[in-house]
């Protein structure tokens, strides 16, 4: 009697709990099924993603996004709605862990502390870390550092970078970059340090960039510029790598709308001027990373 009992009470357990340890919906799933991909990205890092002057959210990382967009639109037959939400740097991984963003494209590196968190796309772009310095500053070698005062985001790897070439210099943690810009004028930090071509960029749109220059002439670290996505999400990230792959194909063949995209943000009228060495660096690397992958047909 004691052993129909508990096996007829097990078997309630069991009807009971089983519906209940569903199968997680996958990222593709949740936007098949609601029709919108939330994308992470930066309100203050031009030009990889920013806000305009019409408080529109632009740049070259955002055009990557509406390409997966029209990617995902053609895999799931259906009309795709790309909702961006700004993030800061500390607030990119939380928020793709609690499964509030699908997606994270803006001037994101790879680490291997961030890697067992999320996955990471190919690289499309590369930048390393620099310092932004009043002009005439002596600083630039990791010596001229020590003691120093050099502003920084917090969970960046400009942070790490600046920790591993000069341990004693004072990091001073900043809430986003544009507060950081404002320390170095107001002489609050001796160097803000950040990615090289976030640091172009900031000079392409101050008022007077004369009085601040990027050093030092070869970058602290050398970083490629990739996505972020949840990890388990195979199907998706396939996409996402797929799509990155045909833009970075179609720039080096010279497809007229991708070296557009291309030129859009790092042409000789773009918002971040790439002069010959580093358009053919920018070139090599997508070269490379289009080698190492077969064509697929979709």
């Amino acid at each position: 009697m004691y052993k129909k009992l508990a096996i007829t009470t097990l078997s309630l357990l069991l009807t009971t709990f089983t519906p209940a340890v569903a199968k997680a919906e996958t990222v593709m799933e949740k936007i098949a099924r609601t029709g919108v991909m939330t994308a992470g990205t930066s309100k203050d890092a031009i030009p990889f993603a920013y806000t305009n002057n019409q408080g529109k959210l632009v740049g070259y990382s955002v055009d990557m996004l509406n390409l997966i967009k029209e990617q995902l639109e053609k895999q799931l037959g259906r009309k795709i709605k790309l909702q961006l939400v700004t993030v800061a740097p500390g607030e990119r991984i939380p928020k793709i862990l609690n499964g509030q963003l699908d997606i994270v494209c803006d001037a994101s590196s790879f680490t291997w502390e961030r890697d067992q968190k999320v996955d990471f796309s190919l690289s499309y772009g590369a930048t390393g870390t620099q310092l932004l310095v009043k002009k005439g500053s002596n600083l630039g070698s990791p010596e001229s550092l020590i003691g120093k005062r050099i502003g920084v985001l917090s969970q960046t790897t400009n942070e790490l970078a600046l920790k591993r070439v000069q341990p004693q210099a004072k990091l001073v943690f900043l809430k986003d970059r544009a507060e950081g810009y404002a320390a170095l004028q107001q002489g609050k930090i001796d160097a803000f340090a950040s990615d090289s071509i976030l640091l172009e960029g900031w000079l392409g749109t101050t008022k007077n960039p004369d009085a601040f220059q990027v050093v030092p002439d070869r970058p602290y670290s050398r970083e490629g510029i990739a996505c972020m996505v949840p990890e388990n999400n195979s199907r998706f990230l396939d996409s996402v790598n797929y799509t990155l792959y045909k833009f970075m194909q179609g720039f080096v063949d010279g497809d007229k709308r991708y070296t557009t995209i291309f030129d859009r943000w790092f042409g000789s009228h773009g918002v971040v001027f790439l002069n010959n060495d580093l358009r053919d660096l920018a070139i090599e690397t997508m070269q490379i990373v289009i080698e190492s992958r077969e064509e697929i047909s979709q």
